[in-house]
C-alpha cells in the first residue's frame, strides 16, 4: 500500500463520514437556531428546553435516513476497502 493509496483511502472516509452526519448536525443546528429564538424572544431559560426537541428530532433524522446510511457505508466497504484487503 502505497501513501498516495493510503491517503485517498482516508479522504473518502472522511468525505463518507461527513454525508452520513450531515443530516442529524443539519437537523440539530436548525432546531437549536429555532428553540434559541424561541428562548430569546419569550425570556425562558429552561435547559431541558433545548436538549429534548434536540434529541429527539435527531432520532426521528436519524431514523428516517438510516437506510442511506447503511447504504453509503456498506457500499464503501465493498467496494474500496475489501478489494484493498484481498489485494485485487
Amino acid at each position: 500500500m502505497t501513501e498516495h493509496l493510503l491517503f485517498d483511502m482516508m479522504r473518502q472516509a472522511l468525505l463518507i463520514a461527513v454525508r452520513i452526519s450531515a443530516p442529524m448536525l443539519a437537523v440539530a443546528l436548525i432546531a437549536g437556531m429555532a428553540i434559541g429564538l424561541f428562548q430569546a424572544l419569550t425570556s425562558i431559560q429552561e435547559m431541558t428546553l433545548t436538549f429534548v426537541p434536540k434529541v429527539g428530532l435527531m432520532l426521528i433524522v436519524f431514523w428516517v435516513t438510516m437506510s442511506f446510511m447503511t447504504t453509503t457505508l456498506s457500499d464503501f466497504y465493498t467496494i474500496e476497502i475489501i478489494p484493498l484487503i484481498a489485494g485485487s
